[in-house]
């Protein structure tokens, strides 16, 4: 079976690198994988839901949403293809996704199941690397940012805030979130967070709106 250009993509995830097309096309014959074509807003995948598959963003982009336990507040981020919706989430002791994915446009996803996961994994030896590979990564990430300097100023609050709750550190993002929740979750009166965030907004660095903080490239203010 040729590679198709959503196959060629396929190569370019994690998971599959460092893999051959011989052995890709192995996998393409012998692993049932479900194909789906997604309209703009679109729901893919909804907060608590079980992880019984692996999701693949092939083409297109997708809006990840997370949300406060108390719902105060709630994060957007676009991604990208390819990509990979929480991986971690397959395995361990929650098995359920904590994010909503919904389609930003028309987009391409591909599903594999665990049992497939687990097959692949014990067939292919560079196929498990990087599974390991991609766990020990997200651990390393969330323990280092225990050890990381505390940031001081407003701004690097906010900024803290908002990566840290975030798949990628980068690109676009969108916090909905009162002021004054604002102010108690980052121990700081709703007057401050109000005057830096209005300053940013000047700098054009945000778009600031009742309730709404528009982040263009988070990358750019870290």
């Amino acid at each position: 079976m040729p590679l198709t250009k959503s196959l060629e993509k396929m190569l370019e995830l994690p998971l599959f690198q460092g893999m051959s097309k011989t052995d890709m096309n192995k996998v393409l014959a012998h692993t049932p994988l479900g194909f789906e074509n997604y309209s703009n807003g679109k729901t893919i995948v909804e907060e608590g839901s079980e992880c019984a598959y692996l999701y693949f963003l092939l083409r297109g982009n997708i809006t990840a949403i997370s949300k406060a336990y108390d719902n105060s507040y709630r994060i957007t981020e676009t991604l990208s293809a390819p990509d990979i919706l929480q991986p971690e989430c397959l395995f361990g002791f929650t098995q359920r996704f904590t994010k909503s994915f919904v389609a930003d446009g028309p987009c391409q996803m591909v599903r594999i199941s665990k049992r497939e996961i687990v097959n692949l994994s014990d067939e292919y030896q560079i196929f498990r690397i990087n599974i390991l590979n991609m766990v020990s990564t997200q651990s390393q990430r969330v323990s280092r940012l225990l050890w990381r300097t505390p940031p001081k100023d407003i701004r690097s609050k906010i900024i803290h805030f908002v990566g840290s709750r975030c798949i990628h550190p980068a690109g676009e993002k969108i916090l909905y979130v009162k002021m004054e929740d604002l102010g108690h979750l980052l121990s700081e009166s709703r007057l401050n967070i109000s005057r830096e965030l209005n300053k940013m907004a000047e700098e054009k660095v945000i778009d600031l709106t009742r309730g709404v903080i528009h982040f263009h490239a988070l990358e750019q203010l870290i």
